[in-house]
Formats: C-alpha cells, structure tokens, sequence
C-alpha cells in the first residue's frame, strides 16, 4: 500500500501516484509519469522506500534518478530483504538526497499486513465479533444469534473486501454455514475463505462449496487428517487441504506461504481464544450491540483472556444503532 507525491522547488504539487494493484506499476512510477519533465529538482515523497529490484516491474530508484528528482523524502524502509534499505543507498550513490522515517508510525499502521508478513513470515491478524451489550455472540453454544445492526454487518462486509482471507472455525461453520463472502462491496480480487479444521468435519454439504468462483476455500488441518478420506472427499470438492502442524503459529506460516498477508478471524469463541493464547492476534474489532442482551450466553474469546480494556489506541466509532471497539494488541511497527 503505497502512495507517492512530487512537489516542485515552489511548492506546487506536480504528480501524484499510488500502488493499484501487484503486478502493476508502483506509486513513483505513476507519480513520475504525472510529473513528467517537471519531475526534474523536485522532491518524491513516498509512504515506503522505493525498491531496487527487478521482479514483477523494473526497479524504481532507476526512474527516479533518471527523472532527475533531488530529494527523496520517504516513510518507513521496506522490510523486504530484497529491498531492506538497499533502495536508499542506490539514490544517496546517485546523488539524491534521502530524508528517512516521516510519519513511520503512519506508515506501519497502513502497511500492517505487508511488514507482518516480511518480518514474522505470518499474516496480520484481525479479530472480529459481533457482540450484545453484555459481550457475547450468542444466545447459547451452538445458536445462531443475529446481533448486530444491518449498518455494522455492511461495515463488517467492508472489511472483508479489504484482507487477503477471512477465517472461522470448524464450530461457526457447523453452527452457521456461513458463505464469507463479500457481498453489496465491490472486491476486485477473489476472497480466500479459510476454515480451521483440524478433525476434518468440514461438511461436503456446507454453502461455501458453492461459492467457489467467489474465491477458493482452505481448510486448516493437522497432518494425522490431510491423508484421509474425508481430506480426498473435500478436495473433490473443491477445498484445497492445507497440512499445518496443529499450532496456531504453524497454520498462520502455511497460510503466509500461500501468499495470504492479512487474515479476518470471524469466530467464534473458541478460534478467537486459540489465537489470543498463542499472541497471535494483533488487531481487534468488535461491534457491540448496546440495546441488546443475552445475560447467560456465550463471552466473546473466554478463553484467551482477551481484554477489549487492554487494547491499544483504543476507539469507539458509531455505526448505526451499535458502536465499533476497535484497538490494537501489538501495535504496527
């Protein structure tokens, strides 16, 4: 996620570029393109450090120098090894001044998933709930409850159309035979739907199989059930088995090599608790029904010890009738 600005020496603003998609040309070399000949003795200010690599798209410090910019005025630098400061040091060897760490903090917050999954080879992970004002997300184990506004389930499908994947576990599936899909927001890419499995009681019945042009469907397992039958039978199905070694930390490294960097866990109770144990949430969003109560029904992640009260830059944002907690378990970096 990265945006980029050309200011001319009198200050006008003379290009301006953002990163649209992988594969495409990144934010400098739109910005460039804007600028064109009044590139030259400006100043590229850009949310992350410009690469020096030839992979999907040539290097951009080469334009960049090429261009004649005088000064580089960047973020953060790219965690990536192939980058990692390397694209600093060719522009300070070309003659450009670099100024480092504007607004870091700012840049890790939007690029969260990107250097989770350059740093911890893990996607960022979002927890998500939808809670009565009592804090639980359901009447009873194993009753659909329907808590929260048509406002906050608009805002969840939001969010969906934003992460890599979303997430539930083999209980929410049973419970809910949920589609995950984005629906009523435009997503240009194809959703990746995960389930945690690790006893493989994925149905072959369940809705999500029928869904599949939405995006694939990744069901998380231990090694002793990706051999069985059932694993053949959901494969014919259309799911892709993905073998983990029963951790929490080792299923979010399987997901990583498949090229998922952010990750929505939707529930319940018992997948959120498992990620809390292990410390591998980061991100936490909760809508929080206030007029509704279900005294006796299911706490959201009792077992983790997950503690809204405890989250970092905390805040509380209207959306509809209920209100959306949202905070940070580990701060991004």
């Amino acid at each position: 996620m990265v945006g980029a600005t050309i200011v001319a020496p009198d200050g006008v603003i003379v290009g301006d570029g953002w990163h649209q998609r992988a594969g495409t040309p990144h934010a400098e070399i739109h910005a460039l393109g804007a600028a064109g000949q009044r590139a030259a003795g400006a100043t590229l200010y850009c949310t992350l450090e410009p690469c020096c690599h030839h992979g999907r798209t040539a290097p951009c410090v080469e334009a960049i120098v090429a261009s004649g910019i005088a000064e580089v005025v960047a973020a953060s630098e790219d965690p990536n090894p192939r980058v990692a400061g390397q694209g600093f040091t060719y522009l300070e060897t070309h003659g450009i001044k670099v100024v480092r760490d504007v607004e870091r903090a700012e840049a890790a917050r939007l690029n969260a998933a990107f250097f989770t999954a350059m740093r911890e080879r893990r996607p960022w992970v979002i927890a998500k709930a939808g809670v009565s004002g009592d804090g639980r997300v359901s009447a009873a184990p194993g009753v659909r409850t329907s808590i929260t506004s048509r406002a906050s389930q608009r805002h969840a499908q939001r969010r969906r159309a934003e992460v890599d994947a979303v997430a539930v576990g083999i209980e929410t599936l049973l419970v809910d035979d949920p589609l995950l899909t984005v629906r009523e927001v435009y997503r240009v890419r194809p959703l990746t739907r995960v389930v945690f499995d690790r006893s493989l009681r994925t149905p072959s019945s369940a809705r999500l199989f029928g869904t599949l042009a939405a995006g694939p469907v990744l069901i998380v397992t231990g090694p002793e059930a990706a051999e069985t039958e059932r694993a053949r039978r959901l494969h014919e199905g259309g799911a892709t088995v993905v073998t983990a070694d029963g951790t929490v930390a080792g299923a979010l490294r399987a997901l990583a090599d498949l090229g998922i960097q952010s990750l929505l866990v939707e529930g319940g109770p018992r997948l959120h608790g498992a990620f809390a144990e292990a410390g591998m949430i980061d991100e936490v969003e909760v809508y929080v029904a206030q007029g509704v109560m279900l005294p006796g029904g299911v706490p959201f992640a009792p077992a983790g010890g997950l503690s809204l009260s405890g989250l970092a830059d905390l805040e509380a944002v209207p959306v509809g009738d209920d209100v959306l907690l949202r905070g940070y378990v580990h701060r991004p970096h």
